[in-house]
């Protein structure tokens, strides 16, 4: 997907393999500027000035002519060997107005890449494995004369020990506002290496919106917006993982992109007081369902929820429940999964009765089934749920709770400081969350 300058940019990798020191923290979702003091610009394919080791001199002292900016490529270092296919180079210059980065394999072909806003330079895609590259890093000063310097360096062969990444989602698929990114791996990340994979995690959305990656576990990370995303919004992901280390000798097997899009902002609300669900879309009520909730033996969860899966016809099935009185098996229609515990929306034609009057289900929120239909025909994946008014809470991890967290406490799941500024390669101003 083409990134644009409204893209809201998640968090890649600040450092270079050579070193475990941490980035600078900078201003939390301010404007990322690639040019400050120091005007840096990258490029994949051309640099100026002589690539064999520095200026030619025509005339007058060599002091005169000595090109005022200098540079430095601190990583890879020249000539190493064995360095992870995740590399990205790091640099420095001085007195320089432009520095462009330049980096070729040995057929002479040039490797795609950018600038990040720690003034790295990092491959659009992993290195191949064991193959030798040249980084080009050339500094002009105000003086207009190029100052360059050049590493050669070689890549690891490709590991035995290999974790694999995916995503729940999948490219074109349409889900709802509520629908956190899920990313999981095929092995525990440590924690010490969960900030250098989360800098190589990269969310971009149009329009841009603020976000955040959360570690939910050692084995699986989310993220989501502050708050809602917008109403058809276009998302892109991507997880550079290729080549990466990731703890123990393990390193990341490859990278993972994914294009999707929102729908319209579908949103129920349902209130325990009245028993009912209000539908809105795009802000507007679209409908009111008299429902029943969960009764007092089994009470419905308050708090935040989406829809996890939809069911057209499914059987629930509770012979196993330790209490005699809850075992069923029943045919349900229009079910949609809202937690891991079993609570569901779906129709209930056996107690239309009670709706928007008593509460008389096992948990679940029952309706009538044309309302069951109709609400069916609606919603997708990822549409949000509040749940207000009940005698229990909802437990955070039953479901996909993202939304049953305050900002903060999502923010506390980063592996980032919140502080720190990072985004996705880019050589355009980026919004960062």
């Amino acid at each position: 997907m083409q990134a644009g300058r409204d893209q809201l940019i998640r968090r890649t990798s600040g450092r270079g393999f050579a070193t475990r020191r941490r980035p600078a923290p900078l201003q939390m979702l301010a404007s990322v500027l690639l040019a400050a003091a120091l005007a840096v610009t990258a490029t994949a394919c051309t640099g100026d000035g002589d690539k064999g080791g520095g200026p030619s001199f025509q005339g007058g002292s060599e002091a005169e002519e000595k090109p005022k900016a200098s540079a430095e490529i601190t990583a890879p270092a020249a000539d190493a060997k064995d360095v992870p296919a995740a590399a990205e180079i790091t640099f420095s210059s001085k007195d320089a107005v432009e520095t462009t980065v330049e980096l070729k394999n040995a057929a002479g072909e040039a490797v795609k890449g950018a600038l990040t806003p720690a003034g790295t330079w990092l491959p659009e895609k992993a290195l191949e494995y064991g193959t030798t590259y040249t980084a080009t890093v050339t500094a002009t000063g105000d003086d207009g004369k190029p100052a360059t310097v050049t590493n050669t360096f070689t890549t690891m062969a490709e590991p035995k020990n290999q974790v694999r990444v995916t995503s729940f989602l999948g490219d074109g698929q349409t889900v709802g506002v509520g629908m956190p990114l899920i990313v999981k791996f095929g092995r525990a990340i440590p924690e010490d290496y969960r900030d250098d994979v989360q800098r190589r995690m990269t969310v971009k959305a149009t329009p841009a919106q603020e976000g955040i990656w959360h570690w939910v576990s050692p084995t699986e990370v989310r993220f989501r917006p502050k708050t809602y995303w917008k109403a058809n919004s276009k998302i892109f992901y991507k997880i550079q993982a290729g080549g990466l280390p990731m703890g123990d000798g393990w390193y990341g097997r490859a990278d993972l992109t994914v294009d999707i899009k929102t729908g319209p902002a579908v949103i129920m609300t349902v209130d325990n007081k009245t028993k009912k669900m209000t539908v809105t879309k795009d802000g507007k009520v679209i409908k009111t369902i008299p429902v029943s909730l969960g009764k007092k033996s089994t009470p419905s969860s308050s708090g935040t929820m989406v829809v996890i899966e939809k069911l057209k016809e499914t059987v629930f099935d509770t012979r196993d429940d330790p209490n005699p009185e809850n075992r069923y098996v029943t045919d349900i229609e229009y079910a949609q999964r809202l937690t891991w515990g079993g609570e569901f929306i779906h129709a209930a034609p056996w107690s239309v009765a009670s709706q928007g009057r008593t509460n008389v289900s096992h948990g679940c929120v029952n309706m009538s089934t044309a309302n069951a239909k109709w609400l069916f025909g609606q919603t997708r994946v990822g549409d949000p749920i509040v749940v207000k008014g009940t005698e229990r809470k909802l437990q955070n991890g039953n479901g996909w709770t993202d939304w049953n967290m305050s900002w903060d406490d999502y923010v506390d799941g980063s592996a980032i400081p919140v502080g720190e500024t990072t985004a996705t390669p880019s050589t355009e101003p980026a919004v960062t969350g």
